[in-house]
């Protein structure tokens, strides 16, 4: 099979499986509790190695204390680490929120940039922080958010080789629309979370077994209603 095809054929199967995360998840969207676009790259930043119900249990008491980028980038580097201290790394992460914030205040007049080019420049912030902030605080679709579970899940389904989570997003970006990007990324950490798990995924219940390369077959009994459950991890 010809290059043109092979893209052309992984195209259709990325755009079949969108339309069955749609309706699996209807109403997915980010599980970060934010109010502004500083909170909401804040609680990204902390999100890295630790849940998002965690983050959520953070970030009240810090935004309450903190609540943008000049009470951020002015606070007492230990007051921070203390409060996001069950977040994990959070001496790292306390300095790089806090050098973020600094920037904003001093090269952004103290909003979160809208440019990627931008929000690269902050540190602490990959690729993925950019995104979802892009997205979710302003509808801006500028990548594919890549996280551990849209890592795992587009290599099981045949969609990317690659292991790089930049190379991944490229491969992403070229199979779906780009109004659909990040309807891609929370709907498939969704199906990460609840069923396709990286030890043991749940193929007797998958929605998208028929599809997937990876799906154990053993494990499948056809079923109209296969349950979906989910996590919050």
């Amino acid at each position: 099979m010809s290059t043109t095809r092979k893209l052309a054929a992984k195209r259709k199967l990325a755009l079949e499986i969108l339309v069955r995360l749609k309706r699996l998840y209807p109403d997915a969207t980010c599980s970060l509790d934010y109010e502004t676009p500083v909170q909401l790259l804040v609680a990204t930043i902390l999100s890295a190695q630790c849940t998002d119900e965690r983050v959520n249990k953070v970030t009240p008491e810090l935004f309450r204390r903190f609540p943008d980028a000049v009470a951020l980038a002015s606070a007492d580097l230990d007051d921070i680490e203390t409060l996001i201290r069950s977040t994990g790394f959070y001496r790292n992460k306390a300095k790089n929120i806090q050098a973020a914030c600094r920037m904003i205040v001093s090269d952004f007049a103290g909003q979160v940039p809208k440019l990627m080019e931008d929000l690269l420049k902050l540190p602490g912030v990959a690729r993925k922080t950019a995104n979802v902030v892009l997205a979710h605080a302003y509808g801006i679709n500028a990548g594919v958010t890549v996280d551990t579970h849209v890592k795992r899940l587009s290599g099981r389904l045949g969609l990317t080789t690659e292991t790089d989570p930049v190379k991944i997003e490229r491969d992403l970006m070229k199979l779906l629309p780009q109004p659909d990007w990040e309807n891609w990324s929370i709907r498939l950490i969704y199906h990460g979370r609840a069923v396709c798990m990286a030890r043991n995924p749940a193929c007797d219940r998958c929605l998208l077994a028929d599809l997937c390369p990876s799906a154990d077959l053993s494990k499948i009994t056809p079923s109209p209603t296969r349950a979906i459950t989910f996590s919050s991890n």
